[in-house]
């Protein structure tokens, strides 16, 4: 179907980046409010990660949907619709009497966050039709995540120490509200040219999956992991795949689309998405603690001590998302993965005792690597691929940080020893690098045109070669 052309299309960037920074932030604000929320509320360990990972696990769980309803019913539609539950969940966070209580309205919350995400990515495809227009918008736009999730704990903070840790969900409320008014204003309806079915079957086994793993982590703490409970829900998890692998193959639409992993560039996408994310999970899990606990600092304070990774980001992702644009994603990917494989080394040797300006000097890399990470991650997941499948492309990179950031979270309060966590991270580092390298060689770009083709002989498209887009 034809999508009409904004008047201003910044305008509509600009509206879809702000919902990506409330979406994305609440993940990061939320960890410098943890001491608060567990003296307030009398949390457990189990308690503090289940409140970032009941938001995490539902976005992840549920962005894949998310965008097969957007490309079937309309993206603005949807996305309207997950603005309003946002602010929705965000009050009733800021209301919530109890740990189990915050736990919920933070899953409320994150039903709202899955129509954001990927169906703003899936918008701004729409309004940039032209490929370079559309890389280095999609490059400000993979940034604005990146920021949020840098800037989440400096806001938190000043908002914990300022007017306590409800204040955290509730400013989120006049936010959405603007927003709402103008995407109504603003933003063209778009759908994909042939609306996709549902696959309830996939849905279901998709969060036993994701929900099997993520429990098993967070309980694994508390029950060891050859507890009879541990080891039975890995095995529900593992059926789960083997069901997804069965089924989806079977299907005409399927949710898990997994002809899109014959391109090597969007599996290895997915793949750097979900390695990156957990570690930078691990890094905002542990160091807000860190600073809070063993350093004592306050809220606001600990904030500060990551202004750096936030101006770090702020100013290397829109040269990311440029050089993504005009050199290929190659060179942005493996400073990426090399900053975060020598911020993970580095952090391992951290302790109660290490100078202030050494802790902030190894925050640093991690500065670099997420600046440097998200936009062309994000141009790696749909490049090359119909814009009919922008939502389930966009929805499944998107579903890749989510589910590592939700992993990041649980194991960084599960493993052994801070040692142990960060040489985790460090290892992660070295996954992406090498990941960047196969990703973006011949190779991959020639899967990537011929998982494209797959998807121009089932809607009817004369299959012609084609040059990856952006």
């Amino acid at each position: 179907m034809n999508v009409p052309t904004p008047r201003r299309p910044a305008l509509v960037l600009a509206v879809c980046c702000v919902s990506i920074v409330v979406a994305v932030m609440d993940i990061s604000i939320v960890t410098v409010a943890l001491p608060s929320i567990r003296r307030d509320l009398g949390a457990s360990v189990s308690g503090l990660q289940w409140t970032v990972d009941a938001y995490t696990l539902v976005l992840a769980g549920f962005l894949v949907l998310a965008g097969s309803t957007a490309d079937r019913f309309g993206r603005k539609r949807v996305f309207l619709t997950g603005l309003t539950v946002f602010g929705l969940g965000s009050l009733l966070c800021s209301l919530a009497p109890g740990i189990g209580w915050l736990i919920a309205a933070r899953a409320v919350q994150a039903v709202g966050g899955t129509m954001l995400n990927p169906v703003a990515l899936a918008i701004v495809t729409t309004v940039y039709p032209v490929p370079a227009e559309r890389a280095r918008a999609i490059g400000v736009f993979g940034s604005m995540s990146g920021l949020a999730l840098a800037l989440g704990p400096i806001l938190g903070g000043a908002l914990v120490d300022a007017f306590g840790w409800r204040s955290v969900f509730w400013v989120n409320v006049p936010i959405v509200a603007a927003a709402i008014v103008a995407t109504a204003l603003f933003v063209p309806e778009s759908r994909a040219a042939r609306a996709r079915r549902f696959d309830p079957v996939a849905q279901v086994l998709v969060v036993v999956v994701l929900g099997g793993v993520v429990e098993a982590i967070i309980e694994a703490r508390r029950l060891g992991w050859t507890s009879p409970v541990i080891l039975g829900l890995l095995v529900l998890a593992g059926l789960g795949v083997l069901g997804l692998l069965r089924h989806e193959p079977r299907r005409a639409d399927p949710l898990l689309e997994l002809r899109l992993f014959r391109s090597v560039a969007f599996g290895s996408a997915i793949l750097m998405a979900l390695f990156a994310l957990c570690a930078f999970g691990v890094f905002l899990f542990v160091t807000t603690q860190y600073l809070q606990d063993t350093r004592g600092m306050t809220a606001l304070s600990a904030g500060l001590c990551l202004l750096p990774v936030g101006v770090l980001v702020l100013l290397l992702s829109p040269r990311a998302g440029r050089l993504t644009g005009t050199r290929g994603p190659r060179v942005p990917l493996v400073v990426a993965g090399a900053a975060l494989a020598l911020g993970g080394a580095a952090s391992a040797w951290l302790g109660p005792a290490t100078p202030l300006p050494l802790v902030l000097a190894v925050s640093l890399l991690f500065g670099v690597f997420l600046g440097m990470v998200n936009p062309p991650i994000t141009n790696t997941a749909i490049s090359g691929m119909p814009r009919s499948m922008a939502g389930v492309a966009g929805s499944l990179a998107s579903a890749g940080r989510q589910t590592g950031t939700t992993l990041g979270v649980a194991l960084a309060g599960t493993l052994p020893g801070a040692g142990t966590v960060w040489w985790l991270v460090a290892a992660l580092g070295v996954a992406v690098l090498v990941l960047a390298l196969v990703s973006t060689g011949r190779r991959a770009a020639e899967t990537a045109r011929r998982a494209a083709a797959l998807f121009d002989e089932v809607e009817g498209v004369p299959v012609s070669p084609r040059p990856p887009t952006g």
